[in-house]
């Protein structure tokens, strides 16, 4: 806020609380006044009409002594009082902000920081409005959008594109290989859990201590858990099911040998 936003907020002031109008009506009492308040709001707007912000009706609301707060009984309002209203405000405009792209080289590492930081700071100053994509995708385009996002990080074949998973096939085999299995109507292999580490749907089976080193393969407790699934109305004989599981059980890929060092003299 500039010398004017403040004067009229005083003057609003003035209008709630004789204490203040009396400290206005001395000249030189109200300039100093009001250089102090422009000092101290001056990265708070005055209004924000897209958001709602209205610095006069934190005043108000400061005189309305709301709950147990009784503090505008023993003291005028003062500019921490309006720094307190704005700060929450503040913390939703950023959490509803989308930092749109730098327009800056992103092999300037410095420019393209300045420019996001400075995006950041124009909305939390209230001098730009916060940028949602969200809203500015149309009814159809949030739609399509939803149904997407819907499909990723669940299910067997996460979304994405076919191409693009040819290109990673050789470098995900396992993932292509239980997508291969979905492709062709089988069970996933990873579709129950794991009673042998405890592996949740759609995470992969741990071995080693604690459980922490994920294997290539599946836990044959867990692929007689996935076939037990299928249940009678299927009318799989027990050939057909051993040959489900023979098909989604990849034996985990051997360890690496590793050669071993020693220390001190040759031994004879």
């Amino acid at each position: 806020m500039i010398d004017n936003h403040i004067a009229a907020l005083l003057a609003y002031a003035g209008r709630l609380d004789s204490r203040v109008r009396r400290t206005l009506a001395d000249p030189q009492q109200s300039a100093r006044t009001i250089a102090d308040w422009t000092a101290a709001l001056a990265d708070v707007p005055a209004t924000l009409s897209d958001t709602g912000w209205d610095a006069s009706q934190a005043v108000r609301r400061y005189y309305e002594q709301r709950g147990a707060d009784r503090s505008a009984q023993y003291r005028p309002v003062e500019p921490h009082d309006v720094l307190a209203a704005w700060a929450p405000h503040r913390a939703e405009l950023m959490n509803r902000h989308t930092d749109p792209v730098p327009s800056a080289d992103p092999d300037d590492p410095a420019a393209w920081r300045e420019e996001l930081l400075g995006t950041r700071a124009a909305v939390a100053t209230g001098h730009t409005p916060p940028a949602q994509y969200r809203a500015e995708i149309n009814p159809a385009g949030q739609k399509r959008l939803a149904a997407l996002v819907a499909g990723v990080g669940t299910g067997p074949r996460r979304y994405m594109p076919e191409h693009v998973a040819r290109e990673l096939a050789p470098f995900r085999p396992a993932q292509t290989q239980r997508e291969a299995l979905v492709a062709e109507g089988l069970p996933d292999p990873l579709g129950a859990k794991c009673p042998h580490c405890r592996a949740e749907i759609g995470k992969r089976c741990r071995s080693g201590y604690r459980r922490h080193r994920e294997i290539s393969g599946v836990h044959p407790s867990r692929i007689e858990a996935v076939v037990a699934q299928l249940g009678t109305q299927d009318e799989r004989d027990e050939a057909e099911q051993v040959r489900l599981a023979r098909l989604m059980c990849q034996p985990p890929a051997p360890r690496e040998s590793r050669a071993r060092h020693t220390t001190g003299g040759q031994h004879r």
